[in-house]
C-alpha cells in the first residue's frame, strides 16, 4: 500500500520513526511534511493529507500532532477521511476492522517511538471485515457512517 504521512512542528519528531515503520512494514511513504520542528499548523499538513486520500494517491494516511486529538478532528471534516487518535494497538487494528478507519492519528508529545512502531504495524496489518463472510454488521454501520457524511 502506499501510505501518506504529515505531522506539524510536535510531531516531526516521530514522523521519521513513522516512516520507518511504514517501510519496515512492506509499504509505500508520501510524505506531506512539514520537515522541521519550525512551527506550523496542523490544518495545513492534515488538509494536505486528507487531499492525498481523497485523490486515491494513497489507501491510508497517518498523521503525528503533540497531541493527536487536533489533527483527528480536522481530518474528520474531510470527506473520505475516516481518522481516529490511537494510542493502543487494539484500537489502531479495530478501527480498520470494524469501522473502516483510513487515518492513524498520534499523538508526538504523548506516545515515544516503540509504541509509534507497534501502532503503524497494527494499523497497516489490519483489513477491513465488513466485505467478510460475517462481516455484514460492520458494513451495515459503515454505511450508516457514509449516510451521515453525505448529509453534512
Amino acid at each position: 500500500m502506499k501510505i501518506v504521512v504529515g505531522c506539524d512542528h510536535a510531531g516531526f519528531p516521530l514522523k521519521q520513526t513513522v516512516m520507518d515503520a511504514v517501510r519496515a512494514a512492506g509499504h509505500e511513504v508520501f510524505d506531506v511534511g512539514t520537515n522541521s520542528a519550525d512551527p506550523v499548523d496542523f490544518p495545513d499538513f492534515t488538509k494536505k493529507l486528507g487531499e492525498v486520500i481523497q485523490r486515491g494517491e494513497a489507501e491510508r494516511g497517518i498523521l503525528v500532532c503533540g497531541s493527536g486529538i487536533g489533527a483527528c478532528i480536522a481530518a474528520n471534516k474531510m470527506k473520505g477521511v475516516w481518522a481516529s487518535i490511537c494510542h493502543d494497538t487494539y484500537s489502531a487494528a479495530q478501527g480498520v476492522q470494524h469501522d473502516r478507519m483510513n487515518v492513524l492519528c498520534l499523538g508526538g508529545r504523548v506516545i515515544g517511538p516503540e509504541l509509534a512502531t507497534a501502532l503503524v504495524k497494527a494499523f497497516l496489518g489490519a483489513k477491513y471485515m465488513g466485505n467478510d463472510i460475517g462481516g455484514e454488521r460492520f458494513a451495515k454501520r459503515v454505511e450508516k457512517i457514509e449516510k451521515m457524511e453525505e448529509e453534512r
